[in-house]
């Protein structure tokens, strides 16, 4: 979404370290080379100094690195969190995968001491903010927060103390150690500078996993080296991204009787073309705009049909729906007298979000579930069936 067509006096660029990211980093590299600003600060981890630097040799840039301190103390505990019944108000578990995030809320919830506020990378980014909010809220029961590394970024958090659940997760390939750099940034998370804890604190649920969270702080972050296809003809410095995902619509829009510019502009939208959801949508989209010249939301979407999820399944499909109309959205500001209905997308997306909410206000022991209103703009009478309007 980075703006490299117009002129700025000022840009900022946040997480640069995102460089080195397989499959978002050409993302980074292009707004690095190509925003047209007279200033373009860039913030994130120092270990992507040297490579910027590199990278911006041929261009002349004037470059000045401002290295900051940590503004508040962050302690490791030497001893483990052991037991759920050591959860304090204003702890925050982080764990590695949809399932056991679930699994550790009902486990602490079920001690009735605490309720847990959840946030992950595939919920939708207003739900991820409605959860940090109510977490971060002091008058709310949602005292406790359990995560994926998604809190590393672009949320803040009045988390006291990380716990790590594990220090293993699963990257798409293999399962692995985490990195010295996921541990600072996840860590990094407690007592931020500003919140309602001066100190922060970090530890693991397991006693085994204590030396590898102590090596990792006390070790600086690996300066970002770049690794890219043998056969490349690239410099150093750069590296062939991970093309896997744009391959998969690319076979599906290769096929298909529209420009070539069209096809790239469905080659770089934000599909996830291992959900069958999204691939479902992605494919509907491009063959209707190739067949007509014009896709409708209510062809392939039928408003009103979305319900509060009762599975967790079911909740897996509602926020795969969440991206296929995040998706129509993308392609309506780029291809926008093709795809006219992003009122009506963006309303059932923001639909989403909620009955997303109610799943998880509902999932734990609570008495009395609250109730929400929709936004001023969504015309619930006429997109919600009547047996989704009594849930909102």
């Amino acid at each position: 979404m980075a703006d490299v067509t117009s002129n700025y006096s000022c840009a900022v660029v946040d997480e640069i370290q995102m460089l080195g990211c397989m499959t978002r980093g050409f993302s980074f590299t292009r707004a690095l080379l190509g925003i047209s600003a007279d200033e373009l600060h860039l913030c994130g981890d120092p270990a992507a100094v040297p490579l910027i630097q590199e990278i911006l040799k041929p261009t002349g840039d004037d470059i000045h690195v401002q290295y900051y301190e940590r503004l508040s103390p962050l302690v490791p505990s030497q001893k483990p969190l052991g037991s759920f019944k050591n959860i304090q108000t204003g702890d925050c578990i982080v764990t590695f995968s949809r399932r056991e995030i679930y699994k550790l809320k009902g486990q602490i919830e079920r001690g009735r001491k605490h309720l847990c506020s959840v946030v992950y990378g595939s919920l939708p980014p207003e739900t991820r903010t409605r959860q940090a909010t109510m977490f971060n809220d002091a008058s709310s029961e949602f005292d406790v927060l359990v995560a994926s590394d998604a809190i590393g970024m672009g949320l803040n958090l009045n988390i006291s103390r990380i716990i790590f659940s594990t220090m293993k997760k699963f990257d798409g390939v293999e399962m692995r150690d985490l990195t010295i750099s996921e541990v600072k940034q996840i860590a990094g998370r407690a007592g931020r500078y500003g919140s309602d804890f001066p100190v922060g604190e970090v530890t693991c649920l397991l006693a085994d996993d204590l030396p590898l969270l102590h090596s990792s702080l006390k070790s600086p972050s690996p300066i970002l080296e770049e690794h890219f296809l043998e056969n490349a003809k690239l410099s150093e410095n750069y590296f062939i991204a991970n093309c896997e995902e744009m391959l998969k619509v690319a076979a599906v829009v290769d096929v298909l009787p529209i420009s070539l510019h069209d096809k790239y502009l469905f080659v770089i939208s934000p599909v996830d073309m291992r959900n069958e959801i999204s691939s479902q949508g992605l494919t509907q989209f491009a063959q209707n705009y190739a067949q007509k010249g014009i896709v409708r939301l209510k062809e392939i979407f039928t408003p009103g049909t979305l319900q509060v999820p009762k599975t967790e399944s079911a909740l897996k499909e509602l926020e795969s729906i969440h991206k296929v109309l995040d998706l129509y959205v993308w392609l309506s500001f780029r291809l926008e007298d093709s795809f006219p209905d992003r009122e009506l997308a963006a309303s059932q997306k923001a639909i989403c979000g909620l009955l997303i909410e109610e799943f998880l206000e509902r999932f734990g022991w609570q008495k009395q579930p609250k109730t929400r209103k929709l936004p001023s703009r969504v015309n619930s009478g006429f997109l919600l069936s009547k047996e989704t309007r009594q849930y909102v």
